[in-house]
């Protein structure tokens, strides 16, 4: 690895990944902590029909993830989703669109880097090193796999989120085989999905409450589309990718939180607590504690290799654009951008220190401003799709209009929950400054 810089230079990236990288990048990228165990609290807020909620998110990011793959077949080379934002709606988009992603992502940064450190201090027992040296471990670990090629970093992800998939594939296999009575004829029984309350025991107000909860978890299928601009044939990886991302999540959310509330009946299930292990323990697995344990690390990891990797090259872009400084657009020889995946990895740490430090003030504040900001993303990149169309001479698509009416729900719902309007407000507050950035930005250069 050299840290040595080449020139500035727009488009200078490696184009060394390959469709297999691709595919597993985008394949597990909806399958991380967010299931394992952000599910529990989403089961909690909705019960059974949490289904539902999992079902109407899917929608918005399979209808998202669909337009971009049509933009990227017909306009190649626009970059990641902020790119083609911009292409949409105009330049405006593409700066608003971008720094949001960044700032999202760089709290995930940190979010994922306590989590991972606590989860290491908990196996390591009473000799574990502080929680913010395992976390600085971690993140000059994954760090260093970024900055040695897009390539290493494709190779970590595709074998991360393989034993993440192996994992959902032996939950979901375990889980059918008690349905058919492997683990005794109580171990598992439809039933249970109505046997405590009905199908909707807390109404459509939980349904509406959980889908935040729930599209924050599915976060990630997008990185599939900045992934792609690094391999050998971007637009038909995207195209690819888009068309895979509804049978992932049927597959891995749907069927395997079905299969959770078939085991344990849903009352039973501790928010913060994997309902994997629970549904586990149930069945009488031995180890399922370690083993599911080891499962959650393994997907924080490529969480935290992921979330890098997408914070340096939305920078890049940034800079590309002259939406950033200058600086960070520059390349190192083996085609990566250091000086981005540098500045991502800081500002990540930094929030990583502040969940440690203050973790219900100063962390809580950066979760709150971010937390909604990735519904702005994907309706920004509806209505630019849905822009581009009508610039066809077409009518607004159905997609279009599915995505934005589903967000504007969402956003009204949580407007009124009074436990979420706080996140959603300060999210607000994030957009407003990022809108104010462009202001600035085109006022002054």
């Amino acid at each position: 690895m050299s840290a040595t810089l080449s020139p500035p230079a727009t488009g200078a990236l490696a184009a060394s990944l390959r469709a297999r990288h691709v595919a597993m990048i985008a394949l597990g990228g909806v399958v991380g902590a967010g299931l394992f165990v952000g599910s529990s609290a989403a089961i909690a807020t909705a019960g059974p029909a949490v289904l539902l909620s999992y079902a109407f998110a899917g929608l918005i990011v399979w209808l998202v993830m669909r337009m971009l793959g049509a933009m990227a077949i017909a306009e190649p080379g626009r970059g990641s989703h902020a790119g083609y934002a911009a292409f949409g709606l105009g330049r405006w988009a593409g700066f608003v669109t971008g720094w949001l992603y960044w700032y999202f992502w760089v709290v995930a940064v940190g979010a994922e880097t306590v989590a991972g450190a606590s989860l290491l201090a908990g196996l390591l027992g009473p000799a574990a090193p502080p929680v913010w040296l395992l976390g600085l471990v971690l993140i000059a670990a994954m760090t260093a796999v970024n900055l040695l090629s897009v390539r290493a970093y494709g190779e970590f992800e595709y074998w991360f989120s393989l034993l993440k998939v192996a994992a959902i594939g032996l939950f979901i296999t375990l889980g059918l085989a008690a349905l058919f009575g492997a683990f005794g004829p109580e171990a598992a029984r439809l039933s249970r999905l109505a046997g405590a309350g009905g199908l909707l025991p807390l109404g459509l107000s939980g349904v509406a409450a959980a889908v935040p909860v729930v599209i924050f978890s599915l976060t990630g299928s997008e990185i599939a589309t900045i992934a792609a601009a690094e391999s050998d044939d971007p637009p038909r990886n995207v195209a690819r990718a888009a068309r895979t991302v509804a049978l992932r999540i049927a597959t891995f959310y749907l069927g395997a939180i079905a299969l959770v509330l078939c085991i344990v009946a849903w009352p039973g299930i501790r928010p913060g607590h994997s309902p994997f292990v629970t549904a586990m323990q149930r069945l009488g697995i031995p180890g399922a504690a370690d083993l599911m344990t080891v499962v959650i690390l393994i997907a924080v990891l490529s969480c935290l290799n992921s979330g890098l990797y997408v914070t340096s090259r939305m920078m890049f872009e940034l800079a590309g654009r002259g939406d950033a400084p200058k600086a960070l657009v520059a390349v190192g020889r083996s085609r990566v951008p250091v000086r981005a995946t540098l500045a991502g990895a800081s500002a990540g740490f930094l929030a990583a220190i502040a969940s440690i430090v203050s973790p219900d003030r100063v962390f809580a504040f950066l979760v709150a401003t971010s937390g909604t900001t990735i519904l702005f993303v994907y309706a920004l990149i509806a209505a630019g799709y849905g822009r581009w169309r009508r610039a066809q001479g077409m009518m607004i698509p159905l997609a279009s209009a599915i995505v934005l009416a589903g967000i504007a729900g969402v956003c009204i719902a949580m407007s009124l929950i009074p436990a979420q309007r706080p996140q959603f407000l300060l999210s607000l507050a994030s957009l407003a400054v990022a809108g104010l950035g462009w202001g600035l930005r085109r006022r002054f250069g």
